[in-house]
């Protein structure tokens, strides 16, 4: 895979938990935590719009709502 440099700010907090997270071998580099990072989000999103082609639509925020809470799960953050 060929790389491209590029420039990004982070939030101190965001920075410090990624270079933690490289310090302690859970990434071999800040460019390829990064990388991941952005590589599961793309994922996500692919995987969201193809559900919501499947249904087609997005349910209601209610019914998301509803299922997170009946999984237990925490809600979603804000848009």
């Amino acid at each position: 895979m060929t790389a491209q440099r590029v420039t990004v700010s982070l939030p101190p907090d965001v920075l410090e938990e990624a270079q933690a997270a490289v310090a302690s071998g859970a990434a071999k580099t800040l460019s390829a935590f990064v990388a991941d990072a952005l590589e599961a989000k793309l994922s996500r999103a692919r995987s969201l719009a193809a559900l919501e082609r499947a249904l087609g639509g997005r349910p209601p925020q209610e019914e998301l709502d509803r299922v997170r809470r009946d999984l237990g799960l925490p809600s979603a953050p804000a848009a």
